[in-house]
């Protein structure tokens, strides 16, 4: 981290707008896309950084809903490169530095920040911000993170500031998050403690202490647990009220309209195509509850790929019973799992499954667009780089 502030420092970078700072396990990218869309409707000027991209580098800073121009980031890689001299920096932390010259130098109302990985030393967590939500915490990068929830949760709670508001949209928060928000004196808020929703037909109310403050869309992104993200968000709308007001309608026509790509995203319909990041063992476990809530008639086919540091097992055991067939395949990738750990992975968990390996997950797809019918669906998941694979076969 000292590295990274010496090369802000030099940078001289001016933030003169509020920022949110999304952190946690899964849920981050929704979260974001829901704020971003929110505050959009309002009619201000909106600055968002997330990652990773699925096609193109300029997908992770975007201004408006847009993403910004090679040419304003190239300028401001060559600023950062003049700045850091002998100072070594990873890829994220380019990025990170670049998306913030980027936002200092436009007239923003506020930047939406989404952390990379971990929470207190990730680059995002340099940039001090005015409310940090943490979405959930789980067992995930557990090589830097730790093995336990309770580590995990430490390393997410970097990001909350002293005196600074918190959110934390997971349900059982660890108690190493509320510790440390407890020593550093910050505004904690847990869902379903301080805030909470309670779902109708097609809406869901959003309250705070038991108390109703408004009703809402159902959001357009797909799953019970993007109802938590759209919760962590409307708290963070409110709590930033103050500086950032807004009307009712800005926040039900931000949440109806907010999307995100890869997440339970339907592609395709008879046969159904569905894309989904899913890439440990909470979100495969949303991922399996969406498939169940949206059944169909004819078998299910799921183009698999995962990276080797991931909990496989974990994943796979929690889609088992949703899926048919497995078509798998190596991401081009040095982090990727090989075929052979893949195969004996979903044979460890079922040692009936129907198994097929395919030499990319491009060709993967294609093989099983063949094979089914208008009443089966093709599920892609297991990682970023699986799903975005098929988007540029498809785009």
């Amino acid at each position: 981290m000292d590295r990274i502030r010496v090369v802000v420092e030099r940078l001289n970078i001016n933030i003169s707008f509020p920022i949110i700072t999304v952190g946690g396990t899964n849920g981050k990218g929704s979260t974001c896309a829901i704020l971003e869309s929110i505050y959009m409707e309002a009619g201000y000027k909106v600055g968002c950084y997330t990652s990773p991209h699925f096609l193109d580098f300029n997908e992770r800073i975007k201004i408006q809903g847009d993403p910004v121009l090679d040419q304003i980031i190239c300028e401001a890689f060559i600023k950062i490169e003049s700045a850091r001299k002998d100072i070594s920096l990873t890829y994220f932390e380019f990025g990170t530095i670049a998306a913030m010259i980027i936002f200092a130098n436009t007239d923003l109302d506020i930047a939406i920040l989404e952390v990379g990985l971990g929470g207190r030393l990730d680059a995002v967590n340099v940039f001090d911000s005015d409310c940090a939500i943490v979405t959930t915490i789980d067992l995930d990068h557990m090589d830097y993170l730790g093995h336990t929830r309770e580590a995990i949760g430490f390393e997410k709670a970097g990001i909350y500031r002293t005196h600074k508001n918190a959110i934390c949209g997971d349900f059982a928060p660890p108690q190493s998050l509320i510790k440390h928000c407890e020593s550093i004196h910050a505004e904690l808020k847990i869902i379903g403690k301080d805030f909470s929703y309670e779902v109708h037909h097609d809406s869901f109310d959003f309250l705070i202490d038991s108390s109703f403050v408004m009703n809402v869309p159902l959001p357009k992104l797909q799953g019970d647990f993007q109802l938590a993200n759209a919760s962590n968000a409307l708290m963070a709308v409110k709590i930033m009220e103050d500086q950032l007001p807004l009307t009712e309608a800005a926040v039900q026509q931000g949440i109806a309209k907010a999307l995100l790509p890869g997440r339970f995203q339907e592609v395709k319909i008879n046969p159904s195509l569905i894309l989904d990041v899913a890439h440990n063992p909470q979100a495969a476990q949303s991922l399996s509850r969406n498939l169940k809530a949206h059944a169909i008639s004819g078998k299910t086919i799921a183009i698999f790929s995962i990276l080797r540091d991931k909990d496989i097992l974990g994943v796979i055991e929690a889609l088992n019973p949703d899926i048919d067939s497995w078509y798998i395949a190596e991401i081009q990738n040095e982090r990727a799992a090989d075929i052979k750990t893949i195969s004996n992975a979903i044979q460890k968990i079922n040692p009936l499954a129907h198994i097929a390996a395919f030499k990319n997950i491009q060709e993967a797809y294609q093989f099983a667009s063949k094979e089914v019918t208008r009443n089966d669906r093709i599920i892609v998941f297991g990682s970023f780089f699986t799903v975005a694979d098929i988007m540029k076969l498809i785009s």
